[in-house]
């Protein structure tokens, strides 16, 4: 049976929470964002390969305003991953209020717009928030898990 859209987004919510203060997702926010939809939905989405490239291939640029609960919002953030400096971007999940759980140096909650403000790791620059993209879009093709 198929779960709307505010159940898959609850889900999700509560998955992401349960690992608050984790520093296990440090430098992998994409994947952080990604196993609390799809683990706790039993599901599989497809994106980018970086939060950079999954705000390009959803178009989170299109919408500015104030994220709603469930969105993955995106941010542009250089940085350097494996002697590699590039924008790999940042990404976290709506949870409602204008905050968002996200993992930076740790799993947290922060207002949208203050995650700019964030201390870096050593050759970072600060985040800058792009957009955002509706649950609806993420869920667009994803897949249910077959075990």
């Amino acid at each position: 049976m198929k779960k709307n859209y505010e159940e898959y987004i609850n889900n999700a919510i509560d998955w992401a929470k349960s690992h608050l203060n984790s520093e296990e997702y440090c430098f992998i926010c994409l994947a952080f964002v990604e196993d609390a939809l799809e683990r706790s939905n039993n599901i599989e989405i497809f994106g980018g390969d970086t939060a950079k490239e999954s705000a390009v291939l959803y178009e989170a640029s299109m919408q500015t305003g104030i994220p709603p609960k469930g969105a993955f919002v995106f941010y542009d953030c250089f940085g350097v991953i494996k002697d590699e400096r590039k924008n790999w971007g940042h990404v976290g999940l709506s949870v409602g209020n204008d905050e968002i759980i996200h993992a930076w140096d740790k799993v947290r909650i922060d207002h949208f717009l203050e995650v700019e403000k964030l201390s870096t790791a050593p050759g970072w620059n600060k985040p800058k928030f792009i957009g955002w993209v509706p649950m609806e879009r993420i869920m667009e093709g994803f897949q249910s898990k077959v075990y």
